[in-house]
């Protein structure tokens, strides 16, 4: 069954978020790889030939694993628009990786079909994340290995949360971040996470800090404002008055982070890492 909240996240990643994100995939992708690098040395280490990743987005992590790696690779996001650039570049690339546009708390996945289950940033969205890592369990093969990238606490993560501090008076429709639901903080609290994979049928749990430095040319600073985030989303349906002075003080906000001509930031994470029980 769809909850609401379900379709909420579908809709929403499949109208605005979905195409701004395929629209910034390019420095998403840059700003973001030491963290794609650590996914594709955790696939290597685990000597993993059959990928699966949760949350794919346009496919940076999926292509990097099946490029380097040579593992045969399979993608799922939630997202048509971002399965379409997926695919787009992975023919571009010329490399053979399956894209599939579903739902991973309830796709049919082959069981036992995969060595590995990773995601980056992909894992904190399920409406019932039990039954999600539940399903994934079943979709990778006795002794197989799950490793996710996820955001620890928004208060350790300040470049994520400066936009909507600084907009909140002019935006007062901005909801809230509500602790441990769905969304980009949802995994935030180590215990609950560990409760979730051991409820999932996870065994050898091992849940610790990874801490990235990342970079964002300062111009981009102001695309990032206005169109990815809570405070993109909620510019959307306000006036171009009302945009531009949002814009302007958001902008002003994010200098702490500025330092010449890029803007630097610690991506403060947790790597989730879990086995599948090995047959008796």
């Amino acid at each position: 069954m769809t909850t609401p909240l379900d379709k909420d996240q579908a809709e929403r990643w499949n109208g605005s978020s979905g195409n701004a994100w395929v629209d910034f995939q390019e420095l998403i992708a840059q700003v973001m790889r030491p963290l794609q690098d650590l996914l594709v040395e955790t696939a290597r280490t685990d000597g993993a030939h059959r990928v699966l990743d949760v949350g794919c987005g346009t496919g940076g992590t999926t292509l990097a694993v099946a490029r380097e790696l040579g593992a045969r690779c399979t993608g799922v996001d939630v997202a048509e628009p971002m399965i379409a650039a997926a695919r787009a570049n992975a023919e571009r690339d010329g490399l053979p990786v399956e894209f599939l546009r579903a739902d991973a708390q309830t796709h049919a996945f082959e069981p036992g079909g995969f060595d590995l289950v990773m995601s980056r940033f992909g894992v904190m969205f399920f409406a019932d994340p039990v039954a999600a890592f539940a399903n994934l369990r079943e979709a990778t093969r006795p002794g197989g290995r799950l490793a996710c990238v996820v955001w620890r606490d928004a208060a350790d993560n300040p470049f994520f949360t400066t936009a909507e501090q600084a907009a909140a008076p002019l935006l007062p429709d901005l909801g809230p971040r509500i602790p441990d639901a769905p969304g980009q903080f949802g995994f935030a609290n180590r215990e609950r996470v560990a409760g979730i994979l051991a409820q999932a049928g996870w065994t050898d749990i091992d849940i610790t800090p990874a801490d990235a430095d990342c970079v964002m040319p300062e111009p981009e600073l102001t695309g990032y404002i206005s169109r990815l985030g809570p405070v993109g989303l909620a510019l959307l349906e306000v006036d171009e008055a009302t945009r531009a002075e949002v814009v302007d003080v958001v902008r002003a906000a994010f200098e702490p982070f500025v330092h010449g001509d890029q803007a630097r930031f610690t991506a403060a994470c947790w790597l989730l890492r879990a086995t599948t029980p090995e047959l008796s």
